[in-house]
């Protein structure tokens, strides 16, 4: 098997070859960005989406991306051919560069260092699509908008790994992050839905969460489906009480929640709307208008 190819800092590289010095801000401090993208049947899912929220993080945290738009978008494109990538996994980052000790990061120092990886996704299987997963609660808070806004997909992604650990500890897949008001966010890697008496809901992004790309797609889906979605502040109560529950991220797509810290939501097994929704994002990301061609 041939090796990986990284793009880094303007060259196609083997992966043994694509190395970041121990002294860039990524690495000493996770300054940086980063976006996680998928491609199925030779395109880039919603790859606009994506490189705008990239363009937009980095504007959060003043760091000024090394390349135009139009120029990522060859860079995650060229990636994906360099590895023969039809379907699989992208991971874009931009970290400070700095290469430099202390916090602020001289202009003069090196320039935001950019790069890509792709390569293949470990998906779930049939079976937990049906059986669905299990999440605990995590007795972590969602970090605050005025500490570092979670709509910003930064590389200190402590929170979420922190959460991510306790769930496994717990032997669960996934965890649930309140915020201080006890209000549900998201998961560490997706977002989270509940079906009540036909209706869908989500929390909105002003609280705590991530404005996810399969997020967004699930609105259309509930539009083209006729089925009522609401982006509403709700509690754990509201969740651990509904009909169906599921969450959304571009690793996951859309997968239930059928247990939440040992109980069972609904019947405890994957729920009507969910199947109906994952069943027409399967059909959704073949059309040719939703992905950038590799």
């Amino acid at each position: 098997m041939s090796e990986q190819i990284v793009y880094l800092e303007g060259k196609y590289v083997p992966m043994s070859e694509a190395r970041i010095p121990v002294l860039d801000h990524g690495v000493l401090y996770g300054d940086g960005v980063f976006e996680g993208i998928r491609a199925y049947n030779g395109r880039v899912f919603r790859l606009d989406d994506h490189i705008k929220r990239f363009f937009e993080a980095a504007k959060a945290i003043r760091l000024t991306l090394p390349l135009s738009y139009d120029e990522i978008i060859e860079v995650v494109l060229e990636t994906c051919r360099q590895n023969n990538i039809s379907d699989g996994y992208i991971r874009l980052v931009c970290t400070r560069g700095a290469d430099a000790l202390g916090l602020y990061p001289e202009p003069n120092n090196h320039p935001p260092r950019l790069f890509c990886i792709a390569g293949q996704v470990a998906l779930y299987t049939d079976e937990a699509y049906q059986r669905g997963l299990k999440v605990i609660t995590s007795s972590l808070r969602r970090n605050k908008a005025t500490i570092v806004d979670p709509q910003i997909k930064s590389l200190n992604y402590l929170n979420n790994i922190l959460a991510s650990i306790e769930a496994r500890r717990a032997n669960a897949d996934e965890a649930l992050l309140l915020n201080e008001e006890g209000l549900v966010t998201e998961c560490t890697g997706d977002n989270v839905f509940f079906v009540k008496n036909e209706v869908v809901y989500t929390p909105p992004v002003w609280l705590g969460t991530l404005d996810g790309i399969t997020r967004k797609v699930v609105f259309e889906l509930c539009q083209n489906l006729s089925i009522e979605i609401k982006d509403q502040p709700f509690t754990r109560y509201n969740l651990l009480n509904s009909d169906e529950a599921f969450l959304t991220g571009t690793a996951a797509e859309i997968i239930a929640l059928t247990e939440l810290d040992g109980q069972k939501i609904g019947d405890g097994k994957a729920g009507e709307v969910t199947m109906r929704l994952l069943e027409a994002f399967r059909e959704y990301v073949k059309d040719e208008k939703n992905g950038a061609k590799i």
